[in-house]
């Protein structure tokens, strides 16, 4: 498993963020757009005391070229070679198109553009309702996480293990997963820990799933703004459901359920080409060249040519990758594997 940031450093992050976020419903005629010279866009928002400009981040650009219907691949070009056009193009559609947004800052940026029906539910918010919930269990934070997308808790308890052969055990876990920035639900995940090898292996059922969408916020022609204090009143009773969501993902009859599949991909002898396999696969689930090469290469080093070696291969190989989100889709990978039907099973075993 990717080591993240500390839990101190974590809640510190998390702290400061709190202090920091703001968040804007408005009409989009009160939002104009400029492109600086730099190439870097901002937003001019018509607030209430007076406009005020903001920062716009990469991920709330594409955001903002979805809303309007620009194609993202158009919207760069003429952000690099045509800004006035750019401009044009999106203050025509803002001004036309009477839709309402959820603009969430950070730090002085727009980070994202949202509907004006998406329900915050923060991480801060989130943590101060799991990580007590936690504290009162015999385990440990393994590691966590906060990107630019997502915030990530994985916790460990050592005490519900299981052995899938001699010397190799592995323990139960959950990781929970918030986005901010409409990148994603919010989830609560069975995990599954290796010990040989420190791998995690997050399992496809899911205990939680809760969708950014609520009732519509706002139904004026201003400026609505929510602070943090907002948010809380609003969600306080869903956190509070969380409690036993975790207590069932960390229940011994759901880590049993996922260690038994994953034991029997031991009876799952790749007999085809190795490099085959992991090409089937790479081609299955869009990886790159170089994440299939280094699956490739754990899955020879790990030595053991069946379903369960390319699945620890998969997982393993979450140690090198950089980004953090990315590392965890690859034990988010492993978990889907375990699911695979005989037939899908077949085409990867015996690919030649």
């Amino acid at each position: 498993m990717k080591s993240g940031r500390s839990l101190q450093d974590l809640a510190q992050e998390l702290d400061r963020q709190r202090l920091s976020k703001r968040d804007l419903v408005l009409p989009s005629s009160l939002i104009h757009h400029a492109t600086r010279e730099d190439g870097e866009t901002e937003l001019l928002v018509e607030e209430p005391e007076s406009p005020r400009r903001y920062d716009v981040t990469p991920l709330a650009r594409r955001q903002l070229a979805d809303k309007l219907r620009i194609p993202l691949a158009y919207f760069e070009r003429m952000r690099t070679e045509q800004p006035t056009l750019l401009d044009r193009n999106v203050n025509t559609w803002l001004e036309q198109e009477g839709d309402r947004h959820m603009l969430r800052t950070l730090d002085g940026r727009v980070r994202a553009v949202l509907s004006d029906r998406y329900r915050r539910l923060d991480n801060y918010d989130l943590a101060e309702h799991v990580l007590p919930i936690l504290g009162h269990l015999d385990g440990r934070i393994e590691s966590t996480e906060l990107t630019e997308t997502k915030m990530y808790i994985k916790y460990i308890l050592p005490s519900l293990q299981y052995e899938m052969g001699v010397g190799d055990v592995v323990q139960a876990g959950i990781v929970i997963s918030n986005s901010e920035v409409g990148h994603g639900t919010l989830t609560v995940q069975p995990l599954v820990f290796r010990l040989v090898c420190t791998n995690g292996l997050i399992a496809a059922d899911q205990s939680l799933r809760k969708t950014h969408l609520g009732r519509a916020l706002g139904n004026d022609d201003s400026v609505t703004i929510f602070q943090d204090d907002t948010l809380q009143a609003d969600d306080r009773a869903f956190f509070l459901r969380v409690r036993d969501v975790v207590q069932s993902a960390l229940s011994e009859a759901t880590f049993l359920q996922i260690a038994t599949k994953m034991q029997k991909t031991m009876g799952i002898e790749l007999k085809g080409s190795p490099t085959k396999a992991v090409e089937v696969l790479r081609q299955r689930y869009t990886l790159t060249e170089a994440e299939g090469d280094g699956v490739l290469r754990h899955l020879i080093q790990g030595g053991d040519l069946s379903g369960y070696g390319l699945v620890n291969a998969v997982t393993h190989f979450s140690h090198e990758v950089a980004d953090y989100d990315r590392a965890t889709e690859f034990e988010a990978l492993g978990g889907r594997l375990i699911e695979l039907s005989s037939r899908e099973w077949k085409s990867l075993a015996e690919a030649a």
